[in-house]
């Protein structure tokens, strides 16, 4: 199965650079129809995956996928 992946540990002090990223992101897996993509937000103190979540909890992003929690 293809995925893409989505690494944020380089802009993860840039929240309108991090949006960006996430929309790309979602827009490259639609347009390509890949139904998996990976977003790593890095192991600090959490903010960055806070971020990630708000952004993804949004209704407009929200109806476009299911999230699997993975954290290794």
């Amino acid at each position: 199965m293809a995925k893409l992946k989505l690494d944020l540990h380089e802009i993860f002090n840039k929240g309108n650079k991090i949006d960006e990223a996430l929309n790309s992101i979602i827009e490259e897996a639609i347009d390509k129809k890949i139904e998996l993509v990976e977003i790593i937000p890095g192991k600090g103190s959490g903010q960055l995956k806070k971020h990630v979540i708000r952004f993804l909890n949004t209704p407009e992003i929200k109806k476009l996928y299911h999230r699997l929690e993975k954290d290794d």
